[in-house]
């Protein structure tokens, strides 16, 4: 089914949302409205501390759904994010712990390998954009880490080995 003309479809992730002329990521796969919902989304978080622990959920799920150009760099963003979401949806680890697990990942994204990208997501950042409060930001921004998580259930047991062995 094709998008009304005012409306714009997510070469990444799928999501649709207003159509907006504006910049794009510079690598990663996005059209202009979905890229600035995704900033929008951010911004919230850096505006208000509570909402600092699903910050890098937020940025790693953004990733995750918007695979790149192809590029070695686009190739490892989306392993590397696979692995950091991993540590935090199913090993509990928040904030600079998950960084520190995604620091230890990048010292071997050179093995990382092209996966295979998902036609659609369950979730997407068009379901967060608008959950103003921080309570339902919270809770959206988990939802959407918790879907595109199960949106990559194929490939956990191979992320769960490179994690883990590299």
């Amino acid at each position: 089914m094709a998008a009304p003309a005012d409306t714009s479809v997510c070469p990444g992730c799928g999501s649709r949302l207003a159509a907006v002329d504006g910049p794009v990521h510079a690598y990663m796969t996005s059209s202009p409205a979905c890229w600035g919902a995704f900033n929008t989304v951010i911004a919230r978080e850096f505006e208000d501390p509570s909402l600092m622990p699903v910050h890098r959920l937020t940025v790693d799920v953004w990733a995750i759904q918007h695979p790149g150009d192809g590029s070695r760099r686009a190739i490892q963003s989306v392993g590397l994010h696979l692995a950091r979401l991993w540590v935090q949806i199913e090993g509990g680890l928040t904030g600079e712990a998950a960084n520190t697990a995604m620091l230890g990942f990048a010292a071997r994204k050179a093995s990382l390998p092209e996966l295979p990208q998902r036609d659609r997501y369950a979730v997407t950042v068009a379901d967060v954009v608008d959950a103003v409060e921080p309570d339902a930001h919270r809770a959206a921004v988990r939802r959407w880490a918790e879907a595109t998580w199960a949106d990559w259930s194929d490939h956990h047991d191979f992320i769960r080995r490179w994690a883990r062995d590299g």
